[in-house]
């Protein structure tokens, strides 16, 4: 499976979730490579603050021959997860005609349901070359005891697309993680948000 997390606006957690997610999937046994489509190496930074052996591996190819390049990578992976860039342009758009689903992270503020529908556009787009293509929205970066994840949650209900049950909540355990490159689930196996990475990967799987 191909996944890419894709969003026009930056900030919205793209590399916490790629990393993470792609930390769930290799610890549950699948063999993973994280691609960094992010001119700004965010995941590829992560990589290298690590001490000793990685899980997966992560390289970088920020350019617009996605579509035609992973493919051929594919064979020797069970999943590819594609880290994106910010903004819709030539790399966003060939990294979402080369995936299986796309995976867009909204943080709970109006303002990223409105930046999701530039997003939106390019998905509908490109479903018309890759009729198999499936989108998922992920809440990420939920504030605790607010009701602002739910009011996100029903006002993405209005776009064509899926809106995952499994919400990732903002947790401190996230950055602390990231700073050794680590994942959460290494860091904090047993911890609430390790639970929520791997409720969201059963979901996720289940769409293939």
């Amino acid at each position: 499976m191909i996944i890419g997390i894709l969003n026009r606006k930056g900030g919205v957690g793209k590399t916490s979730l790629s990393t993470n997610l792609a930390s769930a999937l290799c610890l549950s046994g699948s063999r993973i490579l994280l691609v960094d489509a992010d001119p700004q190496e965010s995941a590829l930074d992560w990589q290298a603050s690590r001490e000793g052996e990685t899980l997966f591996p992560v390289v970088g190819m920020a350019k617009p021959t996605l579509h035609k390049d992973i493919p051929d990578l594919a064979r020797n992976y069970d999943h590819i997860l594609i880290d994106g860039p910010p903004g819709i342009n030539d790399v966003t758009r060939s990294a979402m005609m080369a995936c299986n689903l796309v995976v867009i992270p909204v943080q709970p503020s109006p303002y990223d349901v409105w930046a999701a529908d530039e997003t939106v556009k390019l998905f509908t787009e490109v479903t018309i070359y890759n009729d198999s293509l499936k989108g998922l929205f992920v809440i990420n970066r939920k504030i605790k005891n607010t009701a602002l994840g739910r009011d996100v949650a029903s006002a993405l209900g209005d776009y064509p697309l899926t809106v995952a049950q499994t919400a990732i909540t903002q947790r401190v355990v996230f950055a602390e993680s990231a700073a050794s490159g680590l994942s959460v689930l290494e860091l904090a196996p047993q911890g609430p948000a390790s639970h929520e990475l791997n409720a969201l990967v059963a979901e996720i799987l289940s769409l293939q």
